[in-house]
């Protein structure tokens, strides 16, 4: 994946300690306090959020389904996520037993709903990377220029599993050599998108035109998932672009062509062409056509330098990684 600025400004390493990478996610909802679902904010560090979501299914004494979780968080990082666990009638274990290593109970409200997944407002980091080797004034001009500009919005290695065993199983399946358990397609198919989506990415960096868009392409609106085709004669549009009012998009694959008419489209069905496997094993299980922005607006986004230290801090919506922005300013170990 190219950079969009020029490549990074710097060097350094993350995740010396996993205090140097923390992750707060904010919930899209008010809770109710009253229900079924019993909802409980924990601070992990060094801790995996599956684990953590089978420790507490055999704390409340209910199936392994019945714990939800918004999303996956980083095993090498202090994170602060919620969790939900159903409890007929209401009947829930005593909060003050919850005892699990590297776990902190921080506060719990019952809920009517179970939490599902990508029910998030977005997450807030706040990293430091340590044994930082960069050109002060480089790294500043770089700072001020994702924030007023954003980063690309790429899909983190993470997506694609360890060794990118996710890519790998959706490219058997799709092969017909093997069938993934229930628990597994999800990861095989978010990983197959987003290759597709990663590889038009690439492309846009590349001409340039990953923070604009042409008329017949869609936009999306920021921080909502609605989108609509940019018009020929829409003089607003420019502006509205450059003040991250809307984004260009990106295609999930699916079924189908993408929308729109512009050169993004016939760009997209190039892309994917050069992946049949995945872009044809994608539409066979019935998924949809969606777009993604291309770009991501990097929210509050502050920093400080002390020595060979930098420390940021940032707001990311759902669905983002952090090494979209890592990769734009500095080269991390």
């Amino acid at each position: 994946m190219p950079c969009a600025f020029g490549g990074p400004a710097g060097t350094g390493r993350i995740r010396a300690a996993p205090a140097d990478f923390i992750v707060v996610e904010e919930l899209g909802f008010a809770l109710k306090g009253e229900g079924e679902h019993l909802f409980l904010r924990l601070r992990e560090t060094g801790c995996n959020t599956a684990w953590v979501a089978g420790q507490l299914a055999r704390w409340a004494g209910r199936p392994r389904h019945d714990v939800g979780y918004a999303g996956l968080k980083d095993r090498h990082a202090v994170t602060e996520q919620w969790f939900s666990v159903l409890c007929p009638g209401g009947r829930h274990p005593d909060p003050d037993t919850l005892a699990i290593e590297g776990v902190e109970l921080i506060e719990w409200q019952p809920h009517d709903r179970k939490l599902k997944r990508g029910a998030l407002r977005g997450n807030t980091f706040r990293l430091r990377i340590t044994g930082l080797e960069a050109d002060p004034a480089a790294l500043e001009q770089r700072l001020q220029a994702v924030a007023a500009r954003g980063v690309p919005n790429a899909f983190g290695p993470q997506r694609f599993g360890r060794e990118q065993g996710n890519l790998r199983l959706a490219e058997r399946w799709f092969a017909g050599e093997l069938r993934p358990r229930r628990d597994e397609r999800g990861f095989a198919l978010s990983a197959a998108r987003s290759l597709i989506f990663n590889a038009v990415l690439a492309e846009r960096i590349a001409d340039g035109s990953w923070e604009t868009a042409a008329p017949g392409d869609p936009v999306q609106l920021d921080g909502s998932g609605s989108w609509f085709i940019a018009e020929a004669g829409d003089e607003a549009l420019p502006g509205r672009l450059a003040a991250l009012d809307v984004h260009p998009t990106g295609p999930l694959w699916g079924q189908g062509e993408p929308p729109g008419h512009g050169p993004g489209a016939a760009l997209e069905q190039a892309v994917a062409a050069r992946f049949p496997l995945f872009a044809e094993g994608l539409a066979a299980q019935g998924l949809e056509q969606e777009r993604r922005p291309l770009r991501l607006r990097v929210a509050d986004l502050e920093w400080r330098v002390a020595g060979d230290v930098l420390e940021l801090s940032f707001g990311l919506p759902a669905g983002a990684f952090a090494t979209a922005v890592l990769r734009e300013l500095t080269e991390v170990d």
